[in-house]
């Protein structure tokens, strides 16, 4: 199950950028607003669930439905030419696919005794899943075609099918009337109370403006600066996709690593190292050549694993800390909502804007681009340098 969920997600997010670019002749600001429609629907996500799975029918039948609705919308999407009306579509097969994200793990967890440590392994097959997928994208040069989302059909059929066939995970039964501010963390904005968690919350959202920057733009980036290198090549055979796929073979090494450097160097530094890295792999994806320099752009791509887990993984794990028992579920849903909703939104915006705005007859200037999310990534660090408090939790 969640081998398949993460095929899909993989398959097509990281290339859109450049099917719509390549194909549809999109925008940068119609490409931010594509990927801006995943995060619409991953507000509206638990809306979704928690009315759904929480109280009326069971959560593998949900995933099944919404599966085999993905794939029939998918079936549209591949047949849209015009920027405009794939985004709207776009938001359509989003809010089918992002519950699923929340349903898995519900799935997971229910048949689970202990999910502490029975449900790391089986989340780790939705990383692998992710470098299967890409993998197989750029062997076969599919990245800027209508093929990624063919695939992303297919495979939503196979989960469609194959949920009706998973343990049964009925509806809870509780009869207290549903809260969508309980969804969203309502009980948990007591921790606003402390400086040291706003400065967190804000700095979530504000670091999911890079990370939306390297979602949607680091494929066409990287592919440009083969293009500008090896202009004699077919740009299939760059195989831009494999390469990017080590940022996941990272994030899986230092997610291993993490136990080990939260108790050697504490949280905040933790932290500080990984807003670093993020400053770090900007510049070098901004200043990097396929050429001349692409240990830059390759280490780049292999800083994904610190970058994320040091900052969104420790971030995890430092609000079930702060948080305790009573609200820690609230508190890591107000921290969803922060960054893959409010922050990878407003990133995705930022991010067709600052494209545009370096954009002259079809040629951008990445250098310019990517010091963009370099310069809010700095922002971030100093705060944390100077203003995070380590309290003992």
């Amino acid at each position: 199950m969640m081998f398949l969920l993460y095929c899909i997600w993989g398959s097509w997010y990281g290339q859109m950028s450049k099917y719509l670019s390549n194909q549809l002749e999109a925008s940068g600001v119609q490409v931010g607003n594509a990927y801006a429609m995943f995060s619409i629907a991953m507000i509206a996500s638990p809306f979704l669930v928690g009315i759904l799975a929480d109280r009326y029918i069971a959560a593998q039948r949900l995933l099944g439905i919404l599966s085999l609705m993905g794939a029939a919308i998918l079936f549209w999407l591949i047949n849209i030419e015009e920027p405009s009306t794939f985004i709207w579509v776009l938001l359509l097969y989003c809010l089918t696919f992002t519950p699923a994200i929340s349903l898995t793990t519900s799935i997971a967890m229910r048949q689970m005794a202990n999910p502490e440590i029975e449900f790391p392994p089986i989340r780790v097959f939705g990383t692998i899943a992710w470098i299967v997928i890409v993998n197989v994208v750029g062997w076969y040069g599919w990245g800027d075609k209508a093929t990624i989302f063919q695939l992303a059909l297919l495979l939503s059929l196979v989960l469609g099918v194959f949920s009706f066939f998973l343990p049964h995970t009925p509806p809870g039964k509780s009869k207290e009337p549903f809260s969508y501010a309980q969804l969203i963390g309502k009980d948990a904005f007591v921790l606003f109370k402390s400086k040291s968690f706003t400065l967190f919350f804000i700095s979530s959202v504000l670091i999911c403006i890079p990370l939306a920057f390297y979602y949607t733009w680091a494929n066409p980036s990287l592919t440009d600066a083969y293009i500008l290198a090896f202009p004699s090549i077919n740009a299939d055979s760059f195989a831009i996709e494999n390469k990017m796929s080590l940022g996941q073979v990272s994030e899986i090494v230092f997610l291993l690593m993490l136990p080990f450097a939260y108790r050697k160097w504490g949280l905040k530094n933790i932290f500080i190292i990984g807003l670093l890295a993020w400053v770090i792999r900007f510049l070098f994806f901004g200043y990097g050549t396929a050429d001349n320099t692409p240990w830059m752009l390759y280490l780049a791509i292999l800083l994904h694993g610190v970058c994320y887990d040091f900052f969104f993984v420790s971030g995890q794990i430092y609000i079930d800390k702060k948080a305790g028992t009573a609200i820690k579920a609230q508190a890591q849903g107000l921290i969803t909502l922060a960054t893959y909703g409010i922050g990878m939104l407003l990133g995705n915006l930022i991010a067709g804007y600052v494209k545009d705005m370096n954009t002259l007859s079809n040629v951008t200037n990445w250098t310019n681009v990517w010091l963009v999310p370099a310069g809010i990534a700095s922002l971030v660090l100093l705060l944390f340098m100077f203003f995070f408090k380590q309290e003992k939790i």
